[in-house]
């Protein structure tokens, strides 16, 4: 069984160059699904993808 590997908040926030507070309202929203563990959020590299799939200008 593979393993999936996550993002933390900050990291996409980096990754993005945005503020983390961006990320916050994303997974608020339900734009992008996030689990939270502990007192952290981590999201799926799988979920991030399609995620920026949506974003994608067509």
């Amino acid at each position: 069984m593979q393993q999936q590997e996550y993002y933390t908040a900050q990291e996409l926030a980096d990754k993005l160059r945005v503020n983390i507070m961006t990320i916050y309202r994303y997974i608020k929203a339900r734009k992008l699904k996030a689990y939270k563990m502990s007192k952290e959020f981590r999201i799926g590299k799988k979920e991030f993808n399609k995620f920026l799939n949506k974003l994608e200008i067509k």
